[in-house]
């Protein structure tokens, strides 16, 4: 299984193909003991000795064995630990309601803020952003956001938002802003320093010196989507020029 997924990374897959375990992948009583453990990453799942692709989208590899379905999809599954950007849209008691683009709206409750206490309690208004992660994520359960980390520490996260712009691009453009060293992040600040916050559900929110250069930055990223990495040097080479 392991060297015919290595062959056929980065062509493109459909859901209901499969790969099943090879002989040179059986690990033998009499030579050294080979680690082929597979890593399964989103858009692909086990079924026993079978390993199934449930997304259409391009196989990826990283070294070890960690191997993942990259696709252009918009629809956010939430998933415990990652980080959001949200819309608190309902404040109830001692829990608020926050949208973050999914199929409901998830919790968050007003402890769940560094340093608040039943006396102390965080300024969240109706309409605010937060930045926060999942604490729970299951399908058959409401979900439940924080915002701090294991250590009860915001490290970030919280309340923000003032002053900015807040659009939505796809989820394949934000793995490719959130991968270390990202290209398209160093070029962006290049062109324009800004401060950017990014959501894995696919909401950025981005603010520059300007509105004029806040609003050209969130056209440029959502006219990245679609592009390759020669037709973003392109554009920003001629925004740099002024041609546009």
């Amino acid at each position: 299984m392991l060297s015919t997924l290595k062959e056929r990374t980065g062509e493109v897959l459909l859901p209901g193909d499969e790969f099943s375990f090879d002989t040179d992948d059986s690990i033998s009583l009499t030579g050294p003991v080979r680690p082929e453990k597979v890593v399964c990453g989103p858009g692909l799942r086990r079924s026993g000795d079978r390993l199934l692709v449930c997304k259409s989208g391009v196989l990826r590899h990283k070294q070890p064995h960690m191997f993942w379905m990259d696709s252009q999809q918009r629809r956010y599954v939430p998933a415990k630990g990652e980080t959001i950007i949200g819309i608190v849209t309902v404040k109830s008691g001692d829990v608020f309601k926050v949208d973050f683009g999914g199929s409901e709206q998830a919790s968050l409750s007003y402890l769940a803020f560094e340093g608040s206490t039943k006396r102390n309690r965080p300024n969240v208004q109706v309409g605010d952003l937060v930045f926060s992660q999942f604490l729970i994520a299951n399908k058959d359960m409401e979900p439940e956001l924080v915002c701090v980390d294991s250590s009860g520490r915001a490290n970030g996260m919280g309340v923000f938002g003032g002053g900015g712009l807040v659009f939505t691009v796809s989820l394949g453009l934000v793995r490719r802003l959130l991968t270390p060293h990202s290209e398209v992040l160093a070029d962006l600040q290049q062109l324009f320093p800004c401060e950017l916050v990014v959501g894995m559900n696919g909401r950025l929110w981005v603010k520059s010196s300007s509105v004029q250069q806040t609003l050209v930055i969130s056209n440029l990223l959502q006219s990245c989507d679609a592009m390759t990495a020669q037709q973003r040097r392109q554009l920003f080479r001629r925004v740099a020029q002024g041609a546009l």
